[in-house]
């Protein structure tokens, strides 16, 4: 935290969102004197303050482009207000983005807010990628910024799929059967604003490199995109040589991705999975990140064993350790939470009554996530592993499964939520700018209409869709 004073007044900076433009700043009951103390409730990273500013109109500073660096503004309408101990709200712009960067505010009124858990009707005020004030009847008299009254519609947090094969996945039939690549839109029409890319069987025809060009287009697009290291087989493949260089150097690379318990696996030893549990630890300590090593639990027996075992018997924290289509082993998945791990079910048409068997045998619902697995390959294998058939995830199905806990299994949607948007968040290490809607989060939400169908999606302070209609493609889409 870093202070400074202006004009008497003393001012506590908090550095945790350094790329604000703008942030709510409240002021403290009592009188308004030389000691009196302005609290940001957060606030962009800067040196000190230049300068109060009054004016009768706001709008008109917000439209000067902001080229200083390392200084900050407060925006006070007029002296009356300065000196009110009632003022509840002022504008404080920080360090921009970049020279010459403008703010972009928009207020929408009248929303009913599942941040996941449900606050009821509210306004939310966005500056840029943020949201700055959850609150109700928000009034700012400032021209040119955007008013939408969503007339009660419920918003939720973006969602959050944490298993995507972004450039597609598959092949296990030969050429012909690899997956095409996600779209953009395919994001869009699922309401998904933050996703894991990663690779799957096939790491001979597509690559690392590949998976991460695309993560950071899919970012440059619109939506926050991040990806594994790793495939299905190992020893992994990486791309800087090492799983735990690729965690430490690359920020889009947030762990490893890593098959088991599959006939199509490099069938792991337990020593082996030590060994690289114990790499990938030591590089999230290093690089502040998650380090995740994401299990593919393929259909064999034996499920995550080895990994209950690595639990027992050694330090490694279960938070490591997080497999994924766990609704073949319900069973273990239980256990695995009761040691503190988050289980992780792939979401089609049995996820629902699963997620809710899970639930009702104890399964604490805060280590419990869905993803879609989309753009990967779902192959039919006979008794004798062949392939008889062959379809692949769709990204829509996350959502559809928090439909389907709220219309057939009477699940509330403030619970149901959690396990696409807050839990993901928790899990990923990116709580909480992303997962919720609250004041300091990335302004990534989900307007949803009737029959909770997705009707308007928001990014980064950005409309991909509004009312059915998306706004933002891919570069090639048509």
């Amino acid at each position: 935290m870093t202070k400074a004073l202006v004009n008497g007044c003393r001012i506590a900076l908090f550095d945790e969102y350094p790329s604000y433009l703008a942030v709510a700043v409240k002021m403290r009951s009592g009188a308004f004197g030389g000691a009196a103390s302005l609290r940001c409730r957060c606030i962009a990273n800067v040196a000190y303050i230049a300068n109060v500013i009054y004016t009768a109109d706001i709008a008109e500073v917000l439209s000067r482009p902001l080229t200083f660096t390392n200084v900050a503004h407060i925006i006070i309408r007029n002296t009356a207000d300065f000196h009110n101990r009632n003022f509840q709200s002022m504008l404080l712009i920080g360090k921009p983005v970049q020279r010459g960067a403008t703010m972009n505010m928009i207020l929408l009124k009248n929303v009913d807010v599942y941040a996941p858990q449900h606050v009821g009707m509210t306004d939310i005020l966005l500056a840029n990628d943020k949201i700055i004030e959850i609150r109700p009847d928000i009034e700012y008299a400032i021209t040119g910024m955007p008013v939408l009254d969503l007339q009660g519609r419920q918003v939720i947090p973006g969602l959050i799929d944490q298993h995507v094969h972004s450039i597609g996945g598959g092949g296990e039939d030969g050429y012909a059967s690899r997956v095409p690549a996600l779209k953009f839109s395919d994001c869009v029409k699922a309401g998904v604003t933050t996703l894991v890319g990663l690779l799957g069987t096939d790491s001979r025809t597509r690559s690392l490199a590949d998976l991460l060009s695309m993560t950071k287009g899919l970012t440059a697009t619109g939506i926050t995109s991040y990806c594994l290291t790793g495939a299905y087989e190992y020893p992994s493949p990486t791309l800087t040589g090492s799983v735990g260089n690729d965690i430490v150097y690359i920020a889009e690379v947030l762990g490893v991705k890593l098959a088991i318990s599959d006939h199509r696996c490099s069938n792991p030893t337990k020593e082996e999975l030590v060994k690289l549990a114990s790499e990938v630890r030591i590089a999230a300590l290093l690089s502040k990140k998650p380090g995740v090593v994401h299990l593919h639990v393929g259909a064999a027996a034996e499920g995550i064993r080895k990994v209950l075992e690595i639990i027992r018997e050694t330090p490694i924290p279960a938070k490591h350790f997080r497999p994924t289509h766990m609704g073949g082993h319900l069973d273990q998945a239980l256990e695995f939470a009761t040691c503190g791990g988050y289980v992780d079910i792939t979401a089609g048409e049995e996820t629902p009554a699963k997620v809710k068997e899970l639930l009702d045998r104890g399964c604490p619902s805060r280590l419990l996530t869905m993803s879609s697995d989309s753009n990967g390959s779902f192959p039919k294998w006979n008794e004798r592993k062949e392939i008889i058939g062959m379809t692949y995830g769709r990204m829509t199905s996350l959502f559809n499964c928090v439909r389907a806990l709220v219309n057939e299994q009477g699940m509330a949607l403030e619970q149901a939520l959690p396990f696409i948007t807050e839990n993901v968040a928790r899990a990923l290490g990116l709580y909480p700018r992303k997962g919720v809607l609250q004041e300091g989060a990335d302004a990534d939400m989900v307007v949803l209409g009737r029959g909770l169908s997705i009707e308007s999606v928001m990014a980064k302070g950005r409309w991909l869709s509004l009312d059915g209609k998306i706004l933002v493609k891919g570069m090639y889409e048509d």
